[in-house]
């Protein structure tokens, strides 16, 4: 499994990858690996205000539908349109062509609350023992 040394983790398989007060997210090489091939992506529109730890996106695949949940709070910067007509970057590239959306960050201190890649790789090998 892919997991970049200089982003941050959810237990739900969401990263983010901070520059400065803002921040790049979408899901881990684990979750597009686990959900199969990816059909569609439902992303939030540019201007919506995003949660913490709350759905913001939907990922469908030819195994399921999955809800998406946001790493940080913050409002949505740009969405990465390329999704609509190639959902598979996701699982070409999760990190790097298959992003979700850019986002302002509300409060920086919620990267407390995530995981850096150590502690994910930790916790993604833990969970197929």
């Amino acid at each position: 499994m892919l997991v970049p040394d200089n982003i941050f983790f959810t237990k739900d398989h969401e990263w983010a990858k901070i520059e400065g007060d803002e921040a790049i997210i979408g899901i881990t090489d684990f979750a597009q690996s686990s959900l199969g091939d990816i059909t569609f992506i439902d992303l939030p529109k540019i201007g919506e205000a995003l949660k913490q730890s709350a759905v913001y996106a939907t990922v469908e695949s030819v195994k399921a539908a999955s809800d998406v949940y946001s790493p940080l709070s913050g409002k949505v910067l740009r969405v990465n349109n390329d999704l609509a007509l190639h959902p598979e970057l996701v699982n070409k590239s999760p990190y790097e062509s298959g992003w979700f959306v850019v986002m302002k960050i509300a409060d920086l201190a919620e990267k407390n609350n995530l995981m850096d890649a150590k502690k994910y790789k930790d916790y993604i090998e833990n969970l197929s023992k």
